[in-house]
């Protein structure tokens, strides 16, 4: 499903270089829901970036459901985000002039797709994530739940077999980041996805199977949850990051 190799990654800030990943290697063969887990500047993002076809390596393989993304033109990168593979943001990214149903179509009318089609299919999602009976509300009317919620519907619209989540609860409180967990583990589970969530919080990846810990640039060592809380996450992560 998600394969990276060696991958390197630097940014140019003025007159500086940053490094962001310095050889990272990650390898998910299998359906499930995945954590990165890091301190911010680790490099988490901005592998989840490459993941996504949103950036290129420096260096490296990255490949994404077969698909070869260090190889990738632009457009063949655009065709692949928008039709095979799924991104969520922490700060959901709706249009505030669309409404929900309108936010959930939005990829499928961009490349002109039949639109009874897209109509029946955002119907399908909205009400399988529990707000179809926001569809015809704005933004700015749902709660930030609500619009986490419409945010996922939109990364499913084309059913991908790759999720990925960019600290999906960062803009929500403690009891819908719950819920959210929860529901991203599901979708895992019924629709044999490979979801793969980017969080500093230990809360967070407690949820899920595995979780791939980061410092300094790489992918160092793995934790898995079976047994552990989130308490149990956060004292096995300091116990790695210490030995480190």
């Amino acid at each position: 499903m998600i394969r990276c190799s060696n991958v390197h990654k630097a940014y140019h800030l003025r007159e500086q270089e940053v490094l962001a990943l310095r050889g990272a290697n990650l390898d998910i063969s299998e359906a499930g829901f995945f954590a990165i887990m890091g301190q911010s500047g680790s490099g988490k993002s901005t592998l989840l970036h490459l993941l996504g076809g949103l950036d290129k390596p420096d260096k490296g393989e990255v490949v994404v459901g077969g698909n070869k993304l260090h190889e990738m033109d632009e457009r063949a990168l655009t065709l692949f985000r928008r039709k095979q593979i799924g991104i969520i943001f922490q700060q959901f990214n709706l249009i505030p002039t669309l409404t929900a149903k309108e936010n959930v179509e939005l990829p499928g009318m961009l490349a002109g797709d039949d639109p009874a089609g897209l109509a029946r299919r955002s119907a399908e999602l909205l009400e399988a994530l529990g707000v179809a009976e926001r569809a015809g509300h704005r933004p700015d009317a749902l709660s930030g739940g609500e619009q986490q919620r419409v945010a996922i519907a939109r990364a499913l619209l084309y059913s991908p077999r790759v999720l990925l989540a960019d600290e999906p609860t960062g803009a929500l409180d403690s009891a819908s980041s719950a819920r959210l967990w929860a529901l991203l583990g599901d979708l895992a589970k019924r629709h044999a996805m490979t979801v793969l969530m980017v969080t500093h919080e230990p809360a967070a990846a407690a949820n899920c199977q595995t979780i791939f810990v980061m410092r300094d640039g790489v992918l160092f060592e793995q934790i898995q949850t079976e047994g552990l809380d989130a308490a149990g996450v956060a004292s096995r992560y300091q116990q790695l990051v210490r030995a480190a």
